[in-house]
């Protein structure tokens, strides 16, 4: 897979670390000479350049590219990226990095944006999803039909616990994708029966996050 970082900051090096260790193909634009390093990733391709202006990107044959990372510091920035990266080169997969929570909600289809990654908000939803049982924590957002990556921890009075994966009658628009249970990721089958601590991983649409909750909540 090819893959085109905007940003080759902190963020970006490390980003384009972690794929080149996969095997991908990483070519990291920044317009700042201070940092293109090259010496600090050496497989990864580098380009001295301003990821905003077309002839950059011809440059950079974001049309080869499979996915674009727009990863500056800069919201205004990785916007004008992942519409040019969508709308101007057709790449498959755009993601943007959320630098100011309070623009996470321009970060969208509109703006060519298909999955979209707030620091900010993933370090309050872990510290959630941590410390909350039986609540459901937004751990991601996806801009692409308004689907959540959400999470619940079963306490042991939810009523579903003891009863088959299979037997639940789950909201439209819901999938069960994960079970981690005392450290190990289970696939989900129907036959799984689920347990007190197990931590569930959904992606499910905004707007039936409250009936997915309504399963998991405790009679009084």
């Amino acid at each position: 897979m090819r893959v085109a970082i905007a940003g080759a900051g902190a963020v970006g090096r490390s980003i384009a670390g972690e794929l080149l260790e996969n095997g991908h193909e990483v070519l990291l634009v920044d317009k700042n000479p201070k940092s293109i390093s090259v010496e600090r990733v050496p497989q990864a391709e580098w380009l001295l350049a301003d990821a905003c202006e077309i002839t950059a990107l011809d440059e950079a044959a974001l049309q080869r590219c499979n996915v674009v990372i727009a990863a500056t510091g800069d919201d205004k920035v990785n916007l004008v990226v992942s519409l040019l990266a969508k709308t101007e080169y057709g790449v498959p997969r755009v993601v943007a990095r959320v630098n100011n929570p309070k623009n996470e909600w321009l970060f969208n289809e509109a703006w060519g944006v298909d999955v979209a990654v707030s620091t900010p908000r993933l370090m309050s939803a872990l510290v959630e999803e941590a410390v909350s049982v039986g609540d459901l924590v937004t751990l991601m957002r996806f801009s692409q039909g308004d689907a959540n990556l959400v999470e619940l921890t079963l306490g042991s009075d939810a009523p579903v616990v003891g009863t088959q994966v299979k037997s639940i009658a789950w909201p439209d628009d819901t999938a069960l994708v994960t079970i981690i249970r005392e450290g190990r990721v289970l696939v989900p089958s129907g036959s799984d029966v689920l347990e007190a601590g197990d931590e569930l991983l959904f992606v499910a649409t905004a707007e039936k996050e409250t009936e997915l909750e309504a399963l998991f909540a405790a009679e009084s």
